[in-house]
């Protein structure tokens, strides 16, 4: 019997450590020819085509197994680094993250780990490579503790320890074993120590990257979700090559072909991330049916992280979102910042908009304000306005704790908060005075450290809200601080001049009490006139319609005033009033006798979401045009696709104008309309000749 073992540990030896290279036939062997509509000809396919210049001389090198030259040192997110126990933070999912840390737990440990855990850089890393000769499975967990500590390094040091690791001796003998261990080592060991090598920025080329690329071709059949997970997030920051479109179009025929008989939420939610922005429609599609038919299966958790998977993979399904959105909205109390922030996030990024969420997510956090830092507010803000919704309670409480310490925000902090407030237009009502007092007083103490560009922004800004402090203004507008605008970057100039044109009409439109003058040289303004539009053929057809014969009344088309705002139409009439007095001999000026109506078209994204306070920039456009002697009417672009333009417009005019009833606009005629709009004309006919 003991002759039988012996023989059969010689024979499992032998067929271990065959050369990875004698692994031909792993996709017709493995589990996806178990799928019919995948057959072992179509998989292999990919590989014969592509792999036969994997190890070409004339790609990698067979000297050096890195570069010493330009290192990959741009911060990566801490969700895609390599997970190592008790080491770094996982890049994987967070619901198999504890999974990932039992299986590393129940590895043998050994003296050469506990002294792997005490080095702080790659450098010691590698000095302790010297001492003691790793495993090959050790290897794996040195790169992982180089890679996990170079994470936590400033930028500065960060570059220049890598610049060390890559001029150590004993870097090229610890890849060099790595190369000679990759058919030796579990599929995990391969995908992370590939990953932690793109990351400490070993060279794509070179043979020990290639060899590794080849190792995870070989078994890619056997890897689970999680490696799955870790080789898509080291494949991520790699460049096109064979080896690499191999890999992919690998893992995509894997995905599909595991997708019918994936049972767990978890395990579809990894496999929907490996896939990435780039997966076809057809295949995206057959996620989301598979997502939306396990629906009923999702924990909290799960609608979690299914709303972040879907903004990883660029799908939108509204159904999908729908249902994780109510899940989440309904057990908001407890959720974490990440988790709320994430979601929020992921919605910018998948252009998805909804009212009750926000609404939730804004009224849970003013109610726990206390329990947030003020970054983590500050955060909420700047995100809330990215989307543009107005958080009204969480606006309102944040703007008591700026009251009671304003000098508890940072410059950054400041810039952000003033930005938020402007472009929201939020009215704080009696409080609006200290709070924007409050902004003043922190932006006086941040005067001298500011840049010309920091002090421009603050300015544009504090004149969005209305608000006209005297300091910052005469600092702006020193010679020596616009002197710094000469040099701006031809990319930035346009942005920088509309913020000058706009604090210039501000000056001088408004005419804020100041202790002396302010105007603006014309070198900083640019050109004003703004780029002309053509005419809404919609909106033009409808306003004519509208209006018919109407002798005194004029209509004129995209008007541009005050060389700055572009009004899309002005319909120009006489006030009755005035019409009268006219007639008994009086004389009034032009303005005072006609009622001028500035039609602006503006697109929905010029409205704070789900209201129709508009942002910052329109805020102050109608603003200004008021105080021209206009009154400004709003057409929705994009709004309400029930309706026409022209509706609209005339929905607006009469409701706002003329005292016309929704109930009365229900039944309107067209005559009804002109009748109202312009009743003197009416009486006229009645009165006769």
């Amino acid at each position: 019997m003991s002759v039988w073992v012996t023989a059969m540990r010689r024979v499992l030896s032998y067929c271990s450590r065959r050369s990875l290279w004698q692994q031909r036939s792993f996709l017709v062997t493995s589990s996806v020819k178990e799928d019919t509509s995948y057959s072992s000809q179509q998989l292999a396919h990919i590989w014969s085509t592509r792999q036969q210049t994997c190890l070409d001389k004339s790609l990698v090198s067979s000297v050096r197994f890195y570069s010493q030259g330009r290192i990959h040192s741009d911060d990566l997110d801490d969700k895609e680094q390599h997970p190592s126990s008790s080491r770094s933070q996982s890049l994987l999912p967070a619901e198999i993250q504890s999974d990932e840390r039992a299986s590393r737990q129940t590895r043998r440990w050994s003296p050469f780990i506990d002294h792997l855990e005490s080095c702080a850089s790659p450098s010691e890393v590698l000095d302790l490579t010297c001492k003691y000769a790793p495993t090959f499975r050790q290897v794996s967990n040195c790169l992982t503790q180089m890679w996990s500590t170079t994470k936590k390094m400033a930028e500065e040091q960060r570059r220049y320890e890598l610049q060390l690791m890559s001029e150590h001796p004993a870097f090229d003998k610890l890849l060099q074993l790595a190369m000679k261990g990759a058919g030796h080592v579990s599929n995990e060991d391969v995908a992370f120590s590939l990953l932690c090598m793109v990351n400490l920025g070993v060279p794509q080329h070179s043979r020990v990257v290639q060899t590794f690329l080849r190792a995870c071709q070989e078994n890619l059949n056997d890897f689970d979700e999680r490696t799955l997970s870790v080789l898509a997030s080291g494949l991520e920051h790699m460049e096109n090559c064979p080896n690499v479109l191999a890999l992919k179009d690998g893992m995509r025929l894997v995905v599909e072909a595991r997708l019918p008989r994936i049972k767990n939420v978890k395990a579809l939610q990894t496999m929907m991330r490996i896939m990435g922005k780039n997966v076809p429609l057809d295949l995206k599609q057959k996620l989301e049916r598979k997502a939306l038919s396990m629906k009923d299966q999702f924990s909290l958790p799960n609608t979690h992280y299914m709303i972040s998977t879907m903004a990883v993979m660029d799908l939108y399904s509204k159904p999908l979102l729908e249902v994780c959105s109510k899940a989440f909205q309904e057990n908001l109390h407890g959720t974490p910042f990440n988790k709320l922030y994430v979601v929020l996030q992921s919605c910018r990024q998948l252009h998805y908009r909804d009212l009750d969420l926000f609404t939730g997510i804004s009224d849970y956090v003013a109610s726990t304000i206390d329990i947030w830092t003020k970054k983590q507010v500050i955060l909420f803000l700047s995100m809330f306005e990215n989307l543009t919704f107005c958080p009204a309670a969480l606006m309102e409480a944040f703007a008591e704790k700026v009251i009671t310490s304003p000098d508890a925000l940072t410059l950054q902090d400041l810039l952000c908060v003033l930005k938020v407030y402007s472009n929201l237009n939020y009215d704080l009502q009696h409080r609006r005075q200290q709070f924007l007092d409050s902004l003043s007083t922190a932006l006086d103490s941040y005067l001298p450290k500011m840049s010309g560009f920091e002090l421009l922004k603050a300015v544009y800004h504090m004149c969005l809200l209305g608000h006209f402090p005297s300091a910052p203004l005469e600092l702006l507008l020193q010679s020596s601080t616009l002197e710094k605008f000469n040099t701006t970057v031809p990319k930035f100039l346009p942005n920088q001049e509309k913020m000058f044109q706009t604090v210039n009409l501000c000056l001088r439109l408004e005419c804020p009490p100041l202790p002396q003058p302010l105007t603006l040289p014309p070198s900083v303004l640019g050109d004003p006139i703004p780029s002309r539009s053509s005419v809404n053929l919609n909106l033009s057809e409808g306003l004519r319609r509208v209006l018919g014969d109407q002798a005194d009344t004029m209509l004129q088309e995209m008007v541009t005033v005050e060389n700055f705002y572009l009004i899309d139409a002005v319909i120009t009439k006489p006030l009755q009033n005035q019409t009268s007095a006219t007639s008994a001999g009086g004389e009034c000026s032009p303005a005072e006798s006609s009622q001028r109506i500035a039609v602006l078209c503006e697109p929905h994204s010029g409205f704070c979401y789900g209201t129709s306070t508009p942002r910052g920039p329109l805020a102050v456009k109608i603003r200004h045009l008021k105080i021209l002697g206009y009154d400004p009417v709003l057409v929705r672009l994009g709004h309400d696709h029930s309706l026409s333009l022209a509706e609209q417009l005339l929905i607006l005019i009469l409701i706002l104008f003329f005292q016309v009833t929704e109930q009365e606009l229900q039944s309107a005629s067209e005559e009804f309309l002109r009748e109202r709009v312009f009743p003197e004309h009416q009486q006229a006919e009645q009165l006769g000749p």
